[in-house]
């Protein structure tokens, strides 16, 4: 299955955290990862005082299920110092899953596609370098 994931942070070494989670990606069993968009700085959403954020996108293909998926990501972010606090705090590493195929996932802890994806620039602007304006103008994210 083909999917997106966003990759972001703001804390320490924004960009070394990064290509560590990419290459704790790669070393992901039964995902492969197949494009990283640009990484790109930019403001910090949600209210919160913070430092700027490096984020990206990144297309994987994976034989995983979207819930395992996510906790494998959710491992990665522990391994490199991710502490859950406050909503929209500070991270050292942040990777979400935007799109899996075209699955629509409405549960609890997990909602595909990213719900507030579309309202967000950050995401929006590297996702697009992957997938394409006239794919998203086609309806692939609709």
């Amino acid at each position: 299955m083909l999917c997106y994931i966003s990759i972001g942070s703001n804390l320490g070494d924004r960009a070394k955290y990064i290509e560590n989670a990419i290459e704790k990606l790669k070393e992901t069993k039964g995902v492969k990862v197949k494009r990283i968009s640009s990484i790109y700085e930019t403001e910090p959403v949600g209210g919160l005082r913070q430092g700027k954020y490096l984020n990206g996108a990144i297309e994987v293909e994976t034989r995983l299920e979207p819930r395992e998926l996510m906790v494998k990501l959710q491992g990665i972010e522990k391994q490199l110092g991710r502490i859950r606090t406050v909503k929209n705090a500070s991270r050292t590493i942040d990777l979400d899953i935007l799109l899996y195929g075209d699955k629509k996932i409405d549960e609890f802890d997990l909602k595909i596609p990213h719900p507030k994806m579309y309202e967000r620039e950050f995401v929006m602007k590297p996702l697009k370098e992957l997938i394409g304006e006239e794919t998203l103008k086609g309806g692939f994210l609709s």
